[in-house]
C-alpha cells in the first residue's frame, strides 16, 4: 500500500493526484516547486516502475514542467529524482530564474525554506489552478483542503 514518506509529508503541501502520481507543493516560497510521487508502494527508482508506469510518469512530468514554465514564466525548469535524503521515488520540478536566490547553482542547501504564508499559499493555489485548468485531460483530482 502506498504511503507518503514522512519527510515529504512534512516538507510539502498536497495539491492532488494524477493517475499515477501524487502532486505536492514544496513549502518554500523561494521557488515554484512541485514534486510528483508515484503512488506505487516500495519504489525507490524509476526503473522499478512498469513500462506503462514509466510512460505515465513521463506524461505527468512533462505536463507539470510545461505548466510551470508557461504559467510562471520560468527561465529554466530543473527536474530531478535524487532520493539521497528521502528514498521514496519522487521527482522535483522547480521553476528557476536567472535572478533567484540560488541561481545558477542547485536549490538544495542554498537557503532555508521559507514556508508559505496563508495569503501566499492562496495565491499560489490560484495560479496553479489556472495552470492546471485543463488537467482533466490527465485526470487530475485536486486534494481537498
Amino acid at each position: 500500500m502506498f504511503e507518503l514518506h514522512p519527510r515529504l509529508a512534512a516538507d510539502t503541501l498536497p495539491l492532488g493526484d494524477f493517475p499515477l502520481c501524487r502532486c505536492l507543493l514544496m513549502n518554500d516560497m523561494h521557488y515554484p516547486w512541485l514534486i510528483l510521487v508515484p503512488r506505487v508502494a516500495d519504489t525507490r527508482e524509476i526503473f522499478e516502475l512498469s513500462e506503462d508506469q514509466q510512460q505515465q510518469l513521463m506524461r505527468e512530468s512533462s505536463y507539470v514542467s510545461e505548466r510551470l514554465s508557461r504559467y510562471f514564466d520560468a527561465d529554466k525548469i530543473n527536474i530531478g529524482a535524487l532520493g539521497n535524503m528521502v528514498p521514496q521515488l519522487h521527482v522535483h520540478h522547480i521553476a528557476r530564474y536567472a535572478n533567484d536566490a540560488a541561481w545558477p547553482g542547485p536549490v538544495w542547501g542554498k537557503h532555508p525554506a521559507q514556508p508559505y504564508t496563508d495569503d501566499n499559499l492562496q495565491m499560489m493555489r490560484q495560479r496553479l489552478g489556472d495552470a492546471f485548468a485543463d488537467a482533466d485531460t490527465l485526470q487530475f483530482e485536486w486534494a481537498t483542503e
